[in-house]
């Protein structure tokens, strides 16, 4: 269809088009097709003619694109920064990251579906021995969304706390934590690993659990240390960010706002456990979450 159109186009720019053509069809019409299609479609689609443009310009058209909660995620900014803007300059507003509580925790709408997306970054954790030094330090890195993460040394009780309450608009969301084992740098431009505090994590899981303000409950247990596996192969887990999934949960309406407290923890104390950076926990509407799985793989 995307040939077509192209040719089409290009026949209409050339005077050799015969009968009517695409730009004939009524900014009406092209209007009603932009509600089925996608923002990035929308946008590619707006460069064909004065009728695409027009209807990609629609507030009728991105007011379907906006998150039932749009007017919960512009409270979050000063009024003068969309007073008097188009619904599609809100769409392009809210498609970026909206900071609040401090910085500490962003929201924004995903630019192909419109759904709302959230972040929560470590320092809105409540974590244990998070102030002592000799167990913990925070690490600023520009691999993450907040610029800084918290780095274990080694403790024997872990336990890391949180929740946030907002209007979620309704739909089925995972959350995740996003966990790194070792302590990463930079060195003459290159990434470096230390992984000399590494330990513990292949001794017992860790456990992740969610619950909501409205009764519904969901856990996980994973082991963040692949030893065995990683005897023959290379440690998988070592290096890289993770995002472990605790669980999902369902928001039926935005009102009342949705409470989730999210935790992890290993609170074995027969052994210590050291060597891991706490980035981040995301709640992501699953839908949005399988995308972006199906779309890395896709790429080479």
């Amino acid at each position: 269809m995307g040939a077509s159109l192209s040719n089409l186009s290009e026949s209409i720019a050339n005077g050799v088009a015969n009968g009517p053509g695409l730009g004939d069809i009524p900014e009406a019409c092209v209007a009603c097709v932009f509600l089925y299609l996608t923002p990035p479609e929308i946008c590619n689609l707006a460069r064909l003619n004065r009728a695409f443009r027009g209807a990609a310009s629609s507030d009728a058209v991105w007011e379907s694109k906006l998150p039932p909660n749009y007017q919960d995620l512009l409270g979050l900014i000063p009024t003068e920064r969309y007073h008097n803007l188009s619904k599609k300059d809100i769409f392009a507003i809210l498609s970026r990251p909206l900071p609040f509580d401090g910085g500490n925790k962003e929201v924004w709408a995903d630019r192909v579906t419109g759904r709302v997306c959230m972040s929560i970054s470590s320092r809105a954790m409540a974590i244990t021995g998070i102030d002592d030094r000799r167990y913990w330090s925070w690490i600023p890195t520009v691999e993450s969304r907040f610029h800084v993460v918290a780095y274990l040394q080694q403790v024997w009780w872990f336990e890391v706390d949180g929740s946030v309450k907002f209007p979620f608009p309704p739909d089925i969301y995972t959350l995740s934590f996003r966990l790194h084992l070792g302590r990463f740098s930079r060195r003459l431009g290159r990434r470096v690993c230390c992984f000399e505090q590494t330990h513990g994590w292949n001794i017992k899981p860790v456990r992740f659990e969610l619950t909501t303000s409205n009764g519904q409950q969901a856990s996980s247990e994973c082991y963040l240390d692949d030893t065995e596996q990683g005897n023959m192969n290379g440690n998988l887990k070592r290096g890289c960010w993770i995002d472990y999934k605790v669980g999902e949960f369902i928001v039926t309406d935005t009102e009342p706002a949705t409470e989730v407290h999210f935790s992890m923890k290993q609170i074995d104390c027969t052994h210590s456990k050291g060597g891991l950076c706490v980035d981040s926990v995301s709640i992501i509407p699953s839908y949005v979450r399988e995308r972006r799985r199906l779309v890395s793989k896709q790429q080479p």
